[in-house]
Formats: C-alpha cells, structure tokens, sequence
C-alpha cells in the first residue's frame, strides 16, 4: 500500500515540486490538496479515512495552518500531520505540536529530515497492511 498524502500548501510551485518528489522518492501517493484554512478542513473532515500523512503549510492563502492541525484533532493514532513551514522558529514548533502535530519541519534547512519521515510513514503503513 502506498502512503495517501494531503498536502496543505498555498504556493503551487512548492505544492507541484512537493507532490512531484514525494511521489518519486518516497513513492506516495497525492489524494488531494488545498491552498486555504476551509478548503483544506472540509476535505480533511469528509475524508477521514482517505489520508495516512497530512503536510500542512502554516501560512496560507486564508486562514492557518495551526487552525488546520487543530481541526485533525480527531484523526485516528496511525494517521500522522506535519507541519512543512518557512516559519519553524522554536515558539512556532511548540504551538504546532501543542495544536497536535507530529512533526515540524523547515521548508528551507530540513526537507532532507522531512524526506526521511515520509520514507518512515511508508515503510510504517507498509508494514501494517501486510497482515
């Protein structure tokens, strides 16, 4: 089985280079993506069962990251969300993982850390579903 991605990001270069390496490099699956708070929440909350990893950015065309971290509150243990920021200062990483993140990476010095925890989740869902 293939990692399920929804990815959270308002830029769509990063968005199409995001999408392009993770489905190369980690061989994830995209099953959708949204620019905005509402966009992305709605999607996330009609489609519990259809993502394993949510990247979320924090900045967003409307609305916030943190809001959408938040709204995934109810998601189930083997589903992971991780904030992928330009922001990733100490006090933001606490209030990401505090809102419920799993992870939080910078965008511009940790997107090799960021790679390898996709790579985790793969082999991680991987492993679950040959049972």
């Amino acid at each position: 089985m293939r990692l399920r991605i929804y990815l959270v990001e308002d830029s769509p270069v990063i968005r199409d280079a995001l999408s392009e390496s993770l489905e190369e490099l980690v061989g994830a699956r995209m099953v959708g993506w949204a620019s905005n708070e509402a966009e992305a929440c709605q999607w996330l909350a009609d489609n519990p069962n259809a993502w394993d990893l949510a990247v979320v950015d924090l900045f967003l065309l409307q609305g916030s990251g943190l809001n959408v971290v938040k709204s995934c509150s109810k998601r189930e243990l083997r589903q992971k969300v991780v904030v992928l920021t330009g922001y990733a200062t100490p006090p933001m990483r606490q209030r990401c993982l505090a809102a419920g993140a799993d992870a939080v990476f910078d965008k511009a010095t940790e997107i090799d850390e960021f790679t390898t925890y996709a790579i985790n989740e793969v082999e991680r869902v991987a492993g679950e579903t040959r049972y």
